[in-house]
């Protein structure tokens, strides 16, 4: 059993004042008409526009962020960011967020809730509500709230045998920007900021989406590690031909590393696809391969493909 958190050793803050403080860092844009969002006791918002699509995602100090590395307010851009990535994920469109943190006393609570208003801002996905409570590790725990209007969301249990399988980008940056880093390299290293402020590919998601993809999910764990997920949902098999590494980064990376945010795709029209992605300003996916009937096969260049990623161990 962990031990209680050591009392403050500096003037009490009172809980109060601090959400007070936290209502205004994260309360800064407006709201839209008839919604209610910091500051009540539940947020109210306006319909949802098609399915309601709703995720959860925590991020852990020390586990999801070295502190020793990166300052508090990056655990809170990533908790955000990765959670509306499972928006993106599902071709859906962001409506709200709610946060709740746990962190010692003294922690910057201030810092930690800027970077989660920094990503909230940028997703455009607001933080409407949360909580707060003392603890011994510093947790982040998002929820996210979006909408799929139309066809409804992409799931990961859709790929078809002959499906092209596509990557929204190169892949690998994340983890080399964290190797880089233990290695000296400053925080604004484009491969850097990459691992310590990542960005939900949401733009990408609508996009396919829109094409009518048949299965998508975010690569968050490895792409050897997701891919084998996909293709367990899907009850199929895939054939690799290549895998997109980013510059800077190893084949070893962009396959385990993680973190990297991009769409895995499978469609049964590619050139539909990118004509969605060059029609909104996008760039267009990168074919790894395709998709096979039978489950038993998984290679990538005619090697079977380790199952392999960044996973919690109990």
């Amino acid at each position: 059993m962990n031990d209680p958190p050591a009392p403050p050793t500096g003037p009490v803050r009172r809980e109060d004042d601090i959400l007070e403080r936290i209502a205004a860092i994260v309360g800064r844009r407006t709201i839209p008409d008839g919604e209610v969002h910091v500051g009540d006791d539940a947020a109210v918002l306006r319909p949802f526009v098609g399915e309601l699509v709703l995720s959860t995602d925590a991020a852990v100090g020390g586990v999801h962020l070295d502190p020793a590395l990166f300052p508090l307010e990056d655990l809170g851009f990533k908790a955000v960011a990765a959670a509306v990535s499972d928006l993106a994920a599902m071709g859906a469109r962001p409506r709200a967020t709610v946060v709740a943190v746990i962190a010692p006393p003294g922690t910057d609570l201030d810092a930690l809730h800027r970077g989660m208003a920094d990503a909230a801002a940028a997703t455009s996905c607001p933080i409407v509500g949360g909580d707060l409570s003392v603890g011994a590790d510093v947790v982040v725990a998002v929820t996210v709230l979006g909408e799929c209007p139309g066809r409804g969301a992409v799931l990961r249990r859709g790929a078809r045998d002959g499906d092209e399988l596509l990557i929204t980008g190169p892949l690998g940056r994340a983890a080399a920007g964290l190797r880089r880093r233990r290695a000296g390299a400053s925080l604004d290293d484009p491969l850097v900021v990459a691992h310590r402020r990542p960005w939900p590919r949401l733009a990408e998601g609508l996009a396919a989406r829109g094409a009518g993809v048949h299965a998508m999910m975010d690569v968050s764990d490895g792409l050897a590690l997701d891919l084998h997920r996909l293709a367990d949902a899907s009850r199929v098999g895939f054939v690799l031909d290549a895998v997109p590494v980013a510059d800077g980064a190893t084949l070893d990376e962009a396959l385990a590393g993680g973190e990297d945010y991009e769409l895995l795709i499978a469609t049964d029209d590619p050139a539909r696809l990118r004509r969605q992605f060059t029609d909104r300003g996008l760039a267009e996916p990168i074919t790894l391969g395709r998709v096979t009937a039978e489950p038993a096969v998984r290679t990538l260049g005619g090697q079977p493909l380790e199952r392999r990623g960044w996973q919690h161990h109990w």
